[in-house]
């Protein structure tokens, strides 16, 4: 008999445990973000493996779980795939990283929560000017390679070989 996949509620668990200790730039507890994200995925319409891909969405990236830990877990396999997508890789550029965003189903919604919530002015208030600045600009970056600002994204920095980002 398969195992049955974890539940929301021991999704979220095994992420604020994963997380235990963290804050983020401003110092808050990180978990805060990861409930935030979350619930931006739910009011945006999001399914049950788009939310529990959001409490996970930075947990391989930050080292909270390894990738084995993610590989072995009884999560269905979108769930899995969405929480890669959004991991960034050491090394790698913007362009890969959201072209892989968009290509994966439903992960442009789980970085569209990521990016609102990284975004948000009361957030961004308690950082360094500099800080502030330096994210404000990335952030927005992001979001006009995923197309999260009404327009297309840019067609100078497509590749037109890949189907994906071309």
């Amino acid at each position: 008999m398969p195992t049955p996949y974890l539940t929301l509620a021991q999704v979220e668990s095994i992420a604020r445990e994963a997380h235990r200790g963290q804050t983020d730039k401003a110092g808050r507890p990180y978990a805060e973000h990861l409930a935030a994200v979350a619930e931006g995925v739910r009011i945006r319409g999001g399914d049950e493996e788009q939310i529990a891909a959001a409490w996970l969405h930075d947990a391989v990236e930050d080292g909270a779980v390894s990738r084995q830990w993610l590989d072995e877990a009884p999560l269905p396999r979108r769930t899995k795939e969405m929480v890669l997508a959004v991991t960034k890789r050491d090394g790698e550029d913007l362009f890969t990283y959201t072209g892989r965003i968009l290509a994966t189903p439903g992960a442009l919604l789980i970085k569209e929560s990521d990016l609102a919530h990284n975004a948000d002015p009361d957030r961004l208030a308690a950082l360094e000017p500099a800080t502030r600045t330096r994210l404000t600009e990335k952030y927005a970056q992001v979001r006009g390679l995923l197309g999260l600002d009404g327009g297309v994204r840019p067609t100078d920095r497509r590749d037109p070989a890949n189907p994906v980002t071309g």
